[in-house]
């Protein structure tokens, strides 16, 4: 099965080996090959428009069976309005569901990243951890409704103060992280891709 990673930093793994990334280690953990990581068109400060202007639209190129959407940070650095980012999110899971059937489609929570050593930088550690919350109480939704099944985990996940799990820029998950996501990711993907 065919597939292909869409979001911002976090997919496309910033600061961290290409083998580190979360998409690359699902794959190698579902020890299957019913899953090929064909691309990760992830670009690291994509907000939900960019998604929708530049990942969607080379989608279509990879023919792609099953796709994770990860998208989110940027728009609360970037002070989008909650009402676009929901609009851009609805319009993103629509134009997937044109081509996929809601069980080849995986949406994602992103992390808090306000509790990184470097995360005061991008805002008010409240207001901006905060705002995640929303854009995943968002997205969570919007999959919802679509009957398009989420992981919301990552973002608690992401509060550990447990060392090593930052990247050495000290603001993106680092590899180890990564792999704790993959523990709450990899049983949802069983599941959909046997159903």
């Amino acid at each position: 099965m065919r597939y292909v990673a869409l979001g911002d930093s976090y997919t496309i793994g910033t600061s961290v080996a290409e083998s580190e990334r979360w998409p690359n280690q699902l794959v190698e953990r579902l020890e299957s090959p019913s899953l090929e990581l064909v691309a990760n068109l992830a670009v690291n400060g994509y907000t939900s428009r960019d998604l929708i202007e530049d990942e969607l639209p080379r989608l279509d190129a990879f023919d792609a069976e099953f796709v994770s959407l990860l998208i989110g940070v940027n728009d609360v650095v970037q002070g989008v309005d909650r009402a676009a980012y929901a609009a851009n999110v609805a319009f993103a899971l629509d134009r997937l569901l044109a081509h996929l059937s809601p069980e080849r489609i995986l949406a994602l929570g992103t992390p808090d990243y306000t509790v990184t050593p470097q995360g005061a930088a991008f805002g008010d550690p409240i207001q901006q951890s905060s705002a995640v919350r929303r854009a995943n109480a968002t997205l969570g939704e919007a999959a919802a409704a679509r009957k398009i099944r989420f992981v919301p985990g990552i973002f608690e996940l992401s509060r550990s103060e447990a060392r090593g799990l930052v990247a050495s820029d000290g603001l993106h998950p680092s590899g180890a992280q990564y792999a704790l996501w993959v523990d709450q990711i990899a049983p949802v993907v069983r599941e959909l891709l046997h159903d």
